[in-house]
């Protein structure tokens, strides 16, 4: 009995085995290539896309009307001693607000390093404006006592501008981290508008006059009215614009920035970025702007 039963059982361990050996568990292990790593992205070729942001842009009217107030009093005493197409000087402005363009590019990937050269165009719109008032009273080695009064105002309207840039930047997969350097050109319409008031009189002439009053009237400029005896009391003629045209400039500059792209897929790119252009001085107006953007490119 007991040896039937050891035969039995052997039966069905052996049973068991080739039943067990003859199921596929493939199912529950899955497919191998559903733990495949993603490809990697390549960067190379041609984009364009669109951006907007948000812009500061600093405006300097620092020496807008000096060459203006230096033409005017050219080969004047009180210019050439005292310097007084220097003396008003206008505050700078910030204006900002959104801004938005377009951008487009070509790029080529050596392993993770990719390098490119980016164009993009930038509708910014912004206007600054100053103005600032001055007197002074001078007595010149000649002794003639002038009074100068200067007061002006100057407006920038940056109406847009555009860079070409070189790009360097190094992938992690479907990122790339980038910095970017070019020449930036924009368009501008600047507007200055100078007054001046500018009187004196001959202080050695006054003294000899007040001793005697046969001594004729005293030399003196500037005046619908001067009294000989109290120089002070005399009634000087109004403010003179000088005319200036209002001019639309274009000038050019540098452009830096970096950013920060992703790759949506394969040829869908998003990009945020930071970028600064500093133009060049153009008729003593000064721009800088500084933006922060997003963007989205269709990569071919």
């Amino acid at each position: 009995m007991r040896i039937a039963t050891l035969g039995l059982l052997a039966a069905l361990v052996s049973a068991s085995g080739a039943a067990a050996a003859d199921l596929d568990y493939g199912y529950l292990r899955g497919a191998d290539d559903d733990y495949a790593p993603a490809p990697d992205i390549d960067w190379s070729g041609f984009y364009v896309g669109g951006h907007g942001g948000y812009s500061s842009s600093s405006m300097s009217f620092s020496s807008s009307l000096g060459k203006i107030y230096s033409a005017y009093f050219r080969n004047r005493d009180i210019e050439a001693e005292y310097n007084v197409s220097s003396f008003l000087a206008l505050p700078p402005r910030r204006v900002h607000g959104a801004t938005y363009g377009g951008y487009a590019g070509y790029n080529l990937q050596f392993d993770d390093v990719v390098v490119g050269v980016e164009a993009d165009y930038t509708y910014f719109g912004k206007s600054g404006e100053s103005y600032n008032a001055i007197s002074r009273i001078m007595t010149t080695k000649g002794n003639m006592v002038e009074t100068v009064n200067l007061r002006g105002f100057s407006k920038t309207e940056l109406e847009d501008y555009g860079t070409i840039r070189g790009r360097a930047g190094y992938a992690f997969g479907g990122f790339l981290p980038f910095v970017t350097a070019g020449i930036a050109i924009g368009r501008a319409t600047i507007s200055d508008q100078p007054g001046v008031q500018n009187y004196g009189y001959d202080a050695t002439a006054v003294a000899a006059y007040q001793a005697d009053t046969k001594a004729g009237i005293p030399y003196n400029h500037g005046y619908t009215r001067f009294d000989p005896n109290n120089p002070n009391l005399s009634t000087p003629s109004g403010f003179v614009k000088i005319p200036v045209k209002e001019k639309s400039k274009a000038m050019a500059g540098v452009a830096l920035g970096a950013g920060l792209e992703f790759a949506l897929t394969s040829n869908i790119v998003l990009r945020g970025e930071y970028q600064y252009i500093l133009f060049n001085d153009f008729d003593g107006h000064k721009v800088n702007v500084n933006t922060v953007r997003g963007g989205a490119a269709v990569k071919f």
